[in-house]
């Protein structure tokens, strides 16, 4: 299956789904690791919008980019509740320790605001995390 037959095949699960963009930009991102340009225009097209309007919701939200980075990636929390619980103490420790082999990306806000400081790897949440727990995490991705 080509890379715009599988677009296709994603564009087409979601046919009929009232507010349908998101979903399908989500499963873009998880299958080909990133929503670039051509499989903007082919979501445009399913969704008989423009491609500035698809584009304009890849750009906004930080679980989508333009290009695959094969690295895994630690998405820390650094919004304010997980500030005020130390996470910045943290981050030049999980940086180093990650190195080119693994992606830290900051993030605003994964919901676990009274158990920071919070990171996501994938789908799975990790909360209270100290240096010791956040350097674990970065050798275990």
């Amino acid at each position: 299956m080509t890379g715009e037959e599988r677009l296709t095949e994603i564009c087409a699960a979601h046919r009929g789904r009232e507010g349908p963009l998101l979903p399908i930009l989500h499963d873009v991102q998880s299958a080909f690791g990133c929503v670039d340009p051509a499989a903007e225009r082919v979501i445009a097209n399913a969704l008989n919008l423009s491609r500035a309007e698809v584009h304009g919701v890849v750009s906004f939200y930080h679980d989508f980019t333009a290009e695959a980075d094969p690295r895994p990636a630690i998405e820390l929390c650094r919004a304010e509740a997980c500030q005020a619980r130390g996470v910045e103490a943290l981050v030049e420790a999980a940086e180093h320790a990650a190195g080119e082999r693994v992606r830290i990306k900051t993030v605003y806000c994964l919901g676990l605001c009274s158990a920071g400081p919070a990171a996501r790897i994938g789908s799975q949440l990790h909360a209270r995390l100290d240096r010791a727990a956040l350097l674990e995490l970065v050798q275990s991705a």
